[in-house]
């Protein structure tokens, strides 16, 4: 990517989480005079861009994905403690936003540090403006992503814990077990020198190609269904929160690069083209 094209994407992100904020800025509260909502912002791209510095310096990725772990908690509980208001579906959905932050932090920092290196990253972290713009979206990711939890906590009119949060936190809770149960399927598969160069198709793997995505996809769905009671007007703009999640693992920097990958190292056996014929690429359906 070039450098002309890297800040422009740069600034398009920043427009874009600007644009976000002010919507579900509307009707939310201040901490000092500004709107907590702002803050988070600024809070999740200046956490990102501090750690750009030594990580260019010194060439390395191994930070990105700890840093990103690091900006979701800042941002949420930095959010909480500035509302000072702990209405149960706050605390919550912040214990909620905590728990899944940490678990997939550290379960993708160690599989960096087992793995070496990130080959995503073997171009990019030599050429300051592309790795700028990854670090501003990595940003830009918190900021959209967690729009329905920081809706929930910043609102002006909490609502008690209702049918909402109950159903939200089951669809949570769901995405979080097919999602965590996933990784670690995949995780045991690999560490197993039997299935060196293999792919695996066991576990919930039979039931989808990319169940970890999809559980990703459904707790972040259970978080904006958790924040409907509290979202109105321009507020609604919040529900970009799964959209979003949605079309980044399945259109931009999930699913078409792992197919791509998988199509290349193994679409040339049978048994991955029957794979792929009779598994699902996202949703979940008992194997045939």
């Amino acid at each position: 990517m070039t450098t002309t094209n890297s800040l422009i994407s740069t600034a398009v992100g920043i427009v874009v989480a600007a644009l976000v904020t002010l919507a579900v800025s509307a009707s939310s509260i201040s901490a000092g005079g500004i709107r907590i909502v702002a803050i988070a912002t600024f809070v999740a791209f200046l956490v990102n861009w501090v750690a750009f510095v030594p990580s260019f310096l010194a060439h390395t990725e191994h930070y990105f994905d700890i840093t990103g772990t690091m900006t979701y908690l800042a941002v949420i509980v930095l959010s909480l403690i500035l509302a000072d208001r702990y209405d149960a579906r706050s605390v919550l959905v912040t214990v909620l936003v905590a728990i899944w932050t940490l678990r997939l932090g550290i379960f993708l920092f160690r599989r960096v540090k087992v793995a070496g290196k990130d080959g995503r990253f073997d171009e990019m972290k030599y050429r300051w403006a592309w790795f700028f713009m990854t670090w501003t979206l990595q940003g830009l990711w918190v900021v959209l992503t967690l729009a329905c939890a920081i809706a929930i906590i910043t609102t002006d009119d909490p609502k008690s814990i209702g049918v909402f949060a109950i159903v939200g936190l089951i669809v949570w809770v769901v995405g979080f077990a097919i999602e965590a149960i996933s990784d670690q399927q995949k995780s045991a598969f690999k560490a197993d020198p039997v299935n060196d160069g293999r792919f695996i198709t066991t576990g919930l793997w039979a039931w989808s190609r990319h169940p970890n995505y999809f559980g990703e996809i459904m707790l972040w769905t259970g978080i904006a269904i958790m924040a409907i009671p509290v979202l109105t007007g321009w507020r609604w703009v919040a529900l970009i929160s799964p959209v979003f999640v949605y079309v980044l693992l399945t259109r931009i920097s999930g699913l078409p690069m792992l197919e791509a990958r998988g199509k290349k190292r193994w679409g040339a056996e049978p048994a991955y083209q029957d794979y792929i014929a009779n598994t699902p690429v996202l949703m979940m359906r008992p194997p045939k």
